[in-house]
Parts: C-alpha cells; structure tokens; sequence
C-alpha cells in the first residue's frame, strides 16, 4: 500500500498518437527508380542523417556546409533552446526528491498557555529561542501530478530535440540551393559574357561594312540595340548573384563583405531519388516528429491540470537544534525535531476557487486539441512537399529533354540563318532574331538544369534527409 501510495496514479489520459490518413504510395512517384542505386527511405527520425550533400561530389559545397553548421546564428538559437528544455526536465524531475534546506537565527515568540497545558488563566513569558536547524519537505504524488510534469517536461524535451534536427535539415537544404543558384547564375553568365563578346563583334563589322556601303544605318543601330540588350541582362544577372552571395554569406554565419565565392560555372550532375512509402515519412521527418511530441507534452498537461481538483500531500518536518541562549545551542541536549503543521501543512484540500482549476483542465484540453490539428496539417504539409518534389523531378526531366531538342534546332537554324543573310536572302533583322533565340534558348537551359538540382535537394528535405549512395 505503501508503495502504492509512493508511486501515485496518474490523471493524464492515456496517450495514443493522432490518426491521419495515409496514401499507399506517393501519386507522382516513378516506378522505374526502386531497381537503381538508392536506398530506400527507413524509418527512424532519430537515424543520423549524414552528410547528404556529398553526392553532389561538389568539394565547395561540402566546405560551405561545415562551416554552416559551424556558423550559422539561427541553428544556436534552437541549440540554447534544446539547453533550456533539459534543464526544464531536470527541474520537473527534482520534485520527486525531498527538498532540503538550512536555517539559523533567533526568533521571539510567547507559546499559548494551551500548547503547554496549563489553566486557560495561567500567565506564559516571550522568550527569544535561537535555532539551527535542516528543513525537509517531501510531496507524495498521489494523484500523478509530478509525474504528469516530467512526462510534459521529456516530452517538451524531445520536441525541441526534433526541432533542431529540422532546422539543422533546412540549414543544410538552404546552403546547397543558394551555391547552386549561384553556380546556375555563374552559367548564365558565361554565356551572356561569350554572347557580348560576339555580338561586340558583330556590332564592329556592322560598323565597317556600314562605312563601305555595304549595309544601311539601320543595321548598324540594331546591332547595337542587341548589345547594349544583353549588356543589360548581364549586368541583371550579376546584381542576383550579389545577393545570392550575400544571403549565402548569412546562412553561414558571416557578413558579407567577409565572404566572396569565386565564379565557376554548374557542372554537378542532377541526382533522381525514390521516394519510398509514404508510412516511412512519418517516421522520417523531424518536423513531424516535433509535431507528435507536442502532442504528448500537452497530453500529459491535462493530467497536471486535473491534479489540481485532488489532495496535495507534503510531508514537512525540521531537525536541529534550538536553545535560549546561543552560547547553548550546539550542546546534545539542546536537539530537537518538528514533524507536520508545526513545520508546514501536510494536507493541502482545494475547496473553492471559482472556476479556477476547471477552466484550467479545458485550457489543456484545448491545448492538445490544437496540438492534434497542428500534428496533421504537418502531415498533410509533409505529403504535398513529397508530391510536389516527385512531380517536379519528372517534369523537369521532360522539360529538359525538350529543351535540349529545341536548343540543336536553334543551333542548326542560326547557322542557317548567318549563311543565307551572307548570300543576301534574308536581312539582317532575321539573323537578330536567330541570334536571340539562340540566347534566349541557351539560358533556359541553364536554367532548368539549376532548376533540377534545386529539386532534387527540395525532394531530399521533403523525405526527411539521410540520403547515400
């Protein structure tokens, strides 16, 4: 019974995780990935997620994520966060140890003639008793209210465990997207830089062919319009690199003006990735981890709150000793105890508050309510990301493809074009229109291949990290 007693019961109800809906498989997955190199997504959101970004074999960006870990401000912040969590729990599990302390000091007091048995009439003296003395106080948790609080304080705990995986996940996706739009912008630039140099050129012949009466005045403006066109886009082009460069300097923890990256046009390779089952992406993602132990905490928070309608048992008591003379005090026959209300109250009853502690056990219900919301919308959110990653791997894979064939037709189609306007079939306004095309053609496939990259490492924060080769 005793232990019974020690033990208490607990007046949280018994937590079951949230039920969502779950699809068999992911509607834009592609049958044709689960036979290649990849493995496929295991459960765990605990499992170590590895350095992912290594199969963009990318020797910069492997550098860049070092030092983002390192560095960056925002993953500190839910470090400390992850600090102050644990002493949280550790505070919550000292209430069930007693608590002890030490006293010293006089104090003056007149005892009532009842409390020394004497005649209601009978006279007593105030008297000054100096006492040293350790005072111990132990609360039986009968009702589950000190356990309720570890079990909010571990589970707020592992929350802000699973929070900083996320925000380490999304660290790591934001320092991988932002070099690789920089190396896509890099591309860009290349081919802007060649096209100025030939349309300088282009511009130059113009103006001697002009001079000898070859060609009109007009074309000599068009050709100029198309340089100072692309002299224009190129300068667009760097003004975005700027900022990419900056905001990449701030992920890892630098100013900017402390951080410059060389120019080095894309040349990593676009990666494909299976995306599993969709049961496993519960079990793989931190931000749905997070998700599930907030609910736990605030579960266990509607048991602290119907704690308060019970009893709170305390057992105080104080030993030491206590003399009237302080030259008296640390002789043996000055010791003595005090057990129970002279000490402190051991039996604490709540009567009437108002309304006070039933509002309070709502307040928790409602707490957790949301919480259950917030866990499936996760879900839901977690399930679109998939979806959307999955369909833009496919599609970009079409585009590029047709890309690619629109890119040699332009190609052949510019050559032509030069060759018939040299044999005068054509004017010189159709080779500009040939010569932009081909621009405009070129760009959009650097595009589109930082675009794939980028999707890749999108579909790789989705399913949760912790991808190999």
């Amino acid at each position: 019974m005793g232990s019974l007693l020690l033990a208490g019961c607990s007046l949280a109800p018994e937590y079951q995780p949230a039920k969502v809906i779950v699809p068999v498989k992911f509607k834009e997955s592609d049958p044709k990935l689960e036979d290649n190199n990849w493995k496929i997504a295991q459960p765990a959101d605990q499992q170590a997620r590895g350095e992912w970004w290594r199969i963009y074999n990318d020797a910069q960006l492997n550098e860049l994520e070092q030092q983002a870990i390192a560095g960056n401000q925002n993953l500190k912040v839910v470090a400390a966060n992850i600090q102050a969590s644990r002493a949280l729990r550790s505070a919550a599990q000292a209430e069930r140890l007693p608590s002890i302390d030490a006293g010293f000091g006089p104090t003056r007091q007149k005892p009532s003639p009842a409390s020394l048995g004497l005649d209601d009439n009978a006279h007593t003296s105030a008297q000054t008793l100096w006492r040293a003395q350790a005072n111990v106080s132990y609360e039986l948790d009968l009702f589950g209210r000190v356990a309720s609080s570890v079990n909010a304080a571990t589970a707020d705990l592992q929350q802000q465990e699973a929070l900083y995986q996320s925000a380490l996940l999304a660290l790591q996706a934001d320092v991988a997207q932002g070099y690789f739009l920089i190396r896509q912008l890099d591309t860009e630039q290349a081919i802007y830089n060649r096209t100025i140099k030939l349309l300088g050129e282009t511009r130059d012949l113009m103006q001697l062919r002009f001079k000898n009466g070859l060609v009109s005045e007009l074309d000599v403006s068009r050709a100029q319009t198309e340089l100072a066109t692309a002299q224009t886009t190129a300068l667009n082009i760097a003004r975005n690199r700027a900022s990419a460069e900056h905001a990449l300097a701030v992920l890892l923890g630098k100013p900017p003006a402390d951080f410059n990256l060389a120019v080095q046009p894309l040349t990593a390779n676009s990666i494909r990735l299976p995306a599993g089952l969709p049961s496993t992406l519960l079990e793989r993602r931190p931000d749905i981890a997070a998700a599930e132990r907030a609910m736990a905490a605030d579960n266990a928070r509607i048991g602290i709150a119907r704690a308060a309608f019970f009893p709170k048992l305390s057992l105080t008591g104080a030993l030491g000793y206590e003399s009237s003379s302080l030259s008296e005090l640390g002789k043996w026959s000055s010791r003595t105890f005090l057990l129970g209300p002279v000490a402190g109250t051991i039996l604490s009853l709540p009567l009437f508050d108002g309304g006070q502690r039933k509002a309070g056990v709502a307040q928790a219900r409602a707490a957790y309510e949301e919480s259950v919301a917030n866990y499936r919308q996760t879900v839901l959110n977690a399930f679109r990301e998939v979806e959307n990653g999955l369909s833009d791997q496919r599609i970009l894979d079409q585009q590029i493809q047709a890309q690619n064939q629109a890119l040699s037709s332009s190609h052949h189609a510019n050559q032509l074009s030069h060759l018939r306007y040299r044999e005068g079939a054509i004017s010189y306004l159709d080779v500009i229109d040939s010569d932009r095309t081909i621009l405009q053609q070129e760009q959009l496939a650097a595009q589109l291949k930082g675009s794939q990259i980028i999707a890749s490492i999108n579909l790789i924060r989705a399913l949760g990290g912790g991808w190999s080769s």
